[in-house]
């Protein structure tokens, strides 16, 4: 949040990708690498009228 309070011309926002199967995990995630990778594409494609200083996950906000 301080980040983006900081820099309010660029859209900063943390992301939860979820229970991702990696090599990180053993590949004991509950989805795979698309489905973990949807949220960030998501959140990186925002104009300059999206969201900043945010936590999401795909389900939406999340509280910090």
């Amino acid at each position: 949040m301080q980040y983006a309070k900081a820099f309010p011309g660029i859209r900063i926002n943390a992301v939860e990708p979820g229970f991702t199967k990696t090599d990180l995990n053993g590949n004991t995630g509950t989805q795979t690498l698309e489905q973990g990778a949807e949220i960030i594409v998501r959140m990186a494609q925002l104009g300059p009228d999206g969201p900043t200083g945010s936590y999401v996950d795909a389900e939406g906000a999340l509280p910090w």
